[in-house]
């Protein structure tokens, strides 16, 4: 046992001598002295004392690595400029060509079809249409031969001289139940005709006339061009209203056009 504070002291070996051609003792743990450090002077083969390496040429110097780290942070700092410009850029041709509003395209409607006739109207103004746009029925027919009509084109309805030929006007959209005066307009060939006004159903008791005011010659239906009006009452909304030629008519005319006036009146402006 030995004593706190006491030392054993004793002759050290020392370790052998490394000679030429074999390994040096091992180094010790980085950071402490190396107990078997040797000069190279001392050992056989190395190197002569008071020999040191040559010193570096004037006027030479190293590789400057200062200037190589800049010069490829700048190359680095270049190409991600490089790319955040073309993100950028790239970005706006996005939201470009997503701002940009393409043709537009084409709006369409469906339902019931127009009212004959009432397509050519301002909202708000009663209907008003060529006869040859409306209903025909039995021997009426379009026709252009006579010239004078108003109607487009210079267009009516004949062959309503023969029995059972009828036009046939179909409204919607009357804005109030009333009094209303259909007008008429039509030639005769120089003499009175007359015919059948029926609205909604009911046939009138009065034939409708078409008389001979323009005074035309006999048989001249260019001159013959003229208008009448009968006084009716309708609905508010859908109506019907149809001009024929029945049994016990007279009904040489051709039928040009046929409107609405609201009230009854005798004149359609």
């Amino acid at each position: 046992m030995r004593a706190v504070g006491e030392r054993s002291y004793g002759a050290q070996q020392a370790p052998p001598q490394a000679t030429y051609g074999q390994g040096g003792p091992q180094q010790g743990a980085y950071g402490q002295p190396n107990a078997h450090y040797q000069a190279p002077e001392t050992l056989p083969g190395g190197a002569p004392a008071g020999r040191r390496g040559a010193p570096p040429a004037p006027g030479r110097r190293g590789p400057n690595t200062k200037g190589l780290l800049i010069g490829a942070i700048a190359v680095v700092a270049a190409v991600v400029i490089g790319i955040g410009i073309a993100m950028i850029n790239g970005n706006t041709d996005d939201d470009k060509s997503g701002n940009e509003a393409g043709p537009a395209p084409t709006q369409s409607r469906t339902g019931s079809p127009s009212p004959s006739g009432s397509a050519s109207n301002a909202p708000g103004e009663l209907p008003k249409s060529d006869a040859v746009a409306l209903q025909l029925a039995g021997g009426a027919t379009k026709t252009t031969d006579v010239p004078g009509a108003k109607a487009a084109g210079g267009t009516y309805v004949g062959g309503f001289n023969q029995t059972g030929s009828s036009i046939t006007w179909t409204l919607n959209g009357i804005p109030e139940a009333g009094k209303y005066s259909l007008f008429v307009g039509y030639s005769v060939p120089g003499k009175d005709a007359t015919a059948t006004l029926t609205v909604n159903g009911t046939a009138s008791n009065t034939p409708a006339g078409l008389k001979n005011w323009a005074k035309a010659a006999e048989g001249d239906y260019a001159k013959g061009w003229t208008k009448t009006y009968s006084w009716i009452q309708l609905n508010k909304g859908a109506n019907t209203i149809k001009l024929s030629c029945e049994q016990g008519n007279q009904c040489d005319a051709l039928i040009d056009q046929m409107w609405l006036v609201k009230g009854w009146v005798n004149s359609s402006g």
